[in-house]
């Protein structure tokens, strides 16, 4: 396993047929995916296509995570923790000078800002990361919908694995907004494996 320091993010390859592990390895801890195609960032992970072809925006093991062409990008393989959101685009600078008044406009590490550090090497644009997939996010609304972000429901040892549909380019985070992580910002735990899930290594490019 590959460890990622609380508010920081990576960026790699994953192929079709491999998979994604992302553990959570103290628990409450958020951890942002976004993806585009390997072979054309013109067709990214679609929060709106999912949720619309999943019937429900509790997506867990056995859902697929279309792109912005009605195309399989993942399929959730296995999920331990079952609350995730897809709703919420990724924290930014913006976020916390418009939501966390007590930060003053001060410097904040963003989420947005570590996915596009982690897929800028590969050609990928600070604008076309969209709605990220917030693993093990705890979104839910009131009956007027008003939205809440509780701490995550995910404990030590919480895993959640999909599989590539076809070859990507793949963003993922600690994520760095303390709200969405009841408070204190932790470390994420993921693995590249191949389709007999032996572990693999890619990097991102010098």
């Amino acid at each position: 396993m590959k460890r990622l320091s609380p508010q920081t993010g990576t960026g790699f390859e994953l192929r079709a047929g491999h998979q994604l592990v992302v553990v959570d390895p103290t628990g409450g801890q958020v951890s942002d995916l976004y993806a585009v195609a390997a072979d054309d960032h013109e067709e990214w992970l679609s929060s709106g296509r999912t949720i619309d072809y999943a019937n429900t925006v509790f997506l867990t093991t056995g859902h697929l995570l279309y792109s912005n062409r009605s195309r399989p990008m993942l399929t959730i393989v296995d999920d331990t923790c079952g609350r995730h959101d897809f709703t919420l685009t990724p924290c930014s600078q913006e976020t916390f000078d418009l939501l966390y008044p007590e930060f003053e406009g001060r410097p904040h590490r963003s989420c947005l800002e570590n996915l596009h550090s982690g897929l800028g090497p590969y050609g990928i644009a600070r604008d076309r990361i969209a709605t990220s997939f917030n693993i093990f996010m705890n979104v839910w609304t009131d009956p007027d919908g008003t939205l809440h972000i509780d701490p995550p429901l995910s404990g030590a040892g919480t895993r959640f694995v999909v599989r590539a549909e076809m070859d990507l380019i793949v963003g993922l985070t600690a994520c760095s907004a303390e709200k969405s992580n009841g408070g204190v910002c932790k470390p994420i735990d993921y693995e590249l494996q191949d389709a007999f899930g032996i572990p693999i290594g890619q990097d991102a490019p010098a």
